[in-house]
């Protein structure tokens, strides 16, 4: 069986434990303490970090997007990407969109800065990069409700990466408790049925030392 090496709280490998699900992949997941240095681990990824996917033959990947682009090229059916040039540009454009802009906006200012920090023995958690980060969400849950007035999903009417990258980010913020969702029911009915697929229910079963979600978490009706 393949071998995931992740963090639980990562949105990269929450990406790609999420595509492994709809493709309907079976996974072993191994949690692996990046801050460590693990030699072993750095023969696999001399860049350190997680997702790595290590195939069965021996074949090791690294990147969530390269993996999960991997996946859709191996695995075609359900399409994540979309069928047409159009279709797929506008999902890799949203896939930047959360994996680049929103991890720099927010996740990385609450995620960051509540998790990793403690995690690495960094001390207490920077005030100010935490309230920006609270701040900046707000911006982003809109756009998804205008995204979602106008098309079924993200980037069209069909579920895709894009919905994929942005619920990975999101569940990593919800699981910490830093949506007031109450302000954002445009993206909370997309969110709720993001929480509702199949491929997202091993992720509303993670627990982390140290922090406890809101009841809501792991509710699918929230």
């Amino acid at each position: 069986m393949p071998t995931l090496h992740h963090l639980p709280l990562s949105p990269f490998c929450r990406k790609v434990r999420i595509t492994l699900g709809e493709k309907s992949l079976p996974i072993e997941l191994r949690e692996e303490r990046v801050w460590d240095r693990r030699r072993d681990f750095l023969a696999l990824n001399p860049a350190g970090k997680v997702p790595v996917l290590e195939m069965e033959n021996n074949h090791v990947l690294a990147d969530s997007q390269a993996i999960c682009e991997f996946l859709e090229e191996m695995v075609p059916s359900p399409s994540l990407l979309g069928t047409t040039p159009e279709a797929r540009a506008e999902t890799r454009r949203l896939i930047a969109w959360f994996d680049d802009k929103f991890y720099r906006e927010v996740t990385q200012h609450i995620y960051g800065e509540k998790v990793l920090r403690r995690q690495t023995g960094g001390g207490s958690p920077d005030s100010v990069a935490l309230r920006a980060g609270r701040t900046n969400v707000a911006h982003h849950l809109n756009y998804i409700a205008w995204l979602c007035d106008r098309r079924t999903w993200l980037a069209a009417d069909h579920f895709s990466l894009a919905d994929i990258t942005a619920g990975a980010h999101i569940s990593v913020l919800d699981f910490l408790g830093d949506i007031d969702w109450d302000r954002f029911e445009g993206a909370k009915l997309w969110y709720q049925r993001i929480k509702s697929r199949p491929s997202f229910r091993s992720l509303l079963a993670d627990r982390v030392n140290g922090f406890q979600p809101p009841p809501h978490y792991a509710n699918l009706d929230f």
